[in-house]
């Protein structure tokens, strides 16, 4: 005679250990888990009976007990199943007879919960449970880094992409974006990375946390000073204003709020040796630390250093101003590629236009026959008006522009530089006769690694 199969036992330590598991594993507190596990089950008992149905649940987390007590009323002709039960029904079901009016319990464990739901339900709660906890895992990353935007954090570089770097941080999934790099450095999977947390946002769809980390921001160096310089940490020395060019260079101005406290020499350290741990962490940015100050025409002197200024004319009410540099000071005032003065600008909030001592600057638009109207307006757009803001703009946005080549920059540098008597720069020539081969280098790399890997 066939045995009828026996119903498999649900063994109440495996329970306990799963739950433990989900919780350490999602980070999810243990009486959040308990409360999402008793209102799937409500929804499990109003599913299958109504939304009347009343129900009193219990979890024990601690010893993987899962009770349900259904109350229904005992009536002849049931009107509302979720409320009531036929004196029938019970009896064939439990061959006893009962009184009308009576409340009957029924008690659904983990023992008999698939005979009473169903498996097809039981299954739909499980993964709603699922669901549940890996939206709270979610939530719960979202706030977690969302309070340390600013901070810094160590990761490890999960996957190198060409569009930014994957970094694992306690087992989370975060983004350095390309734009966020320090654009001469170079990574490598399972290496180590210090990034600061800059933005924290949801993923429209799946709500998975988008954490997005930087290198190249102006807070990750200020952060960078608080962990190497005890007094910018105290409050002691506060950074007043950051200007980076990421990888390159950087002006950072400094205040002392005690009067015995150099806040310049706090900053280098002995023997450098504190902003040198920075310049290493930034793949050797050089940084110039300057000394604040509340009068606009003494910062300036400063932000333009090492270059030694004449005369500072400022405007107020444009927020720029006229800097007169003696001959030999010009070169160092406007630096490589302009970088100086450029940075200098940024730092102290002034648009800064250079004069040599002796000479005035020459309107754009005196220029205009040789350098064409197309151009001309193209580079009006850059918002530079005159000869010398041509001479200190960034050749690459120049070189950006339609129909502009190194050769025809160079040209209108000539001519520019012989109305004012002076000579081309040849680190900047340099640097357009080299525009676009760092990409075309870049490219066949890529490419010969692609191959290697075929």
């Amino acid at each position: 005679m066939a045995r009828r199969k026996q119903k498999p036992k649900f063994d109440k330590k495996l329970i306990i250990e799963a739950f433990a598991e989900m919780a350490r594993e999602r980070n999810i507190d243990r009486d959040l888990l308990q409360g999402i596990l008793e209102e799937t089950l409500s929804l499990m008992v109003k599913k299958k009976y109504g939304q009347d149905a009343e129900a009193d649940i219990i979890v024990n987390m601690d010893k993987g007990d899962i009770e349900i007590y259904l109350t229904r009323t005992i009536v002849d002709e049931v009107e509302n199943p979720a409320l009531e039960i036929s004196t029938k029904e019970l009896y064939e079901t439990t061959g006893d007879t009962y009184e009308v009016g009576d409340e009957f319990i029924e008690e659904i464990t983990l023992d008999n919960i698939a005979d009473s739901f169903g498996r097809r339900l039981v299954a739909l709660a499980a993964q709603n449970l699922g669901q549940r906890a890996r939206d709270i895992e979610k939530d719960n990353i979202f706030n977690e880094y969302a309070s340390k935007v600013g901070e810094i954090i160590v990761g490890e570089v999960y996957q190198v992409r060409s569009s930014g770097l994957l970094i694992m941080h306690n087992k989370t999934e975060m983004r350095l974006p390309r734009e966020e790099q320090i654009h001469n450095e170079r990574y490598k999977k399972n290496t180590t990375i210090r990034c600061i947390v800059k933005e924290v946002r949801r993923l429209t769809g799946s709500g998975i946390p988008d954490i997005i980390l930087s290198r190249a921001a102006d807070e990750f160096m200020a952060r960078l000073f608080e962990v190497e310089i005890p007094e910018v940490y105290d409050g002691i020395i506060e950074l007043k204003a950051i200007a980076r060019e990421p990888g390159e260079r950087a002006k950072v101005a400094v205040i002392s709020y005690d009067d015995r406290v150099d806040p310049v020499g706090a900053c280098v350290g002995m023997k450098g040796i504190r902003i040198h741990s920075i310049v290493r962490e930034l793949n050797n940015e050089s940084i110039d630390i300057i000394e604040h100050h509340q009068d606009p025409r003494i910062f300036i002197a400063r932000a333009l250093s090492p270059a030694r200024v004449r005369e500072i004319i400022i405007n107020q009410e444009t927020r720029s101003a006229t800097v007169v540099v003696p001959d030999d000071q010009v070169s160092l005032a406007i630096g490589k590629n302009g970088q100086n003065v450029r940075l200098a600008s940024k730092l102290t909030g002034y648009s800064l236009s250079l004069i040599k001592e002796g000479s005035e600057d020459i309107e754009l638009i005196e220029f205009k026959d040789e350098i064409g109207h197309d151009m001309y307006m193209r580079i009006i757009e850059l918002e530079v008006d005159t000869a010398r803001e041509f001479l200190m703009a960034d050749i690459y946005d120049l070189l950006s522009l339609e129909g502009m080549t190194k050769e025809l920059l160079l040209e209108i540098r000539a001519i520019i530089l012989q109305e004012f008597d002076e000579k081309e720069d040849p680190s900047i020539r340099e640097d357009i006769m080299r525009w676009g081969l760092e990409d075309d280098e870049e490219n066949n790399n890529e490419g010969e690694n692609e191959a290697v890997q075929e």
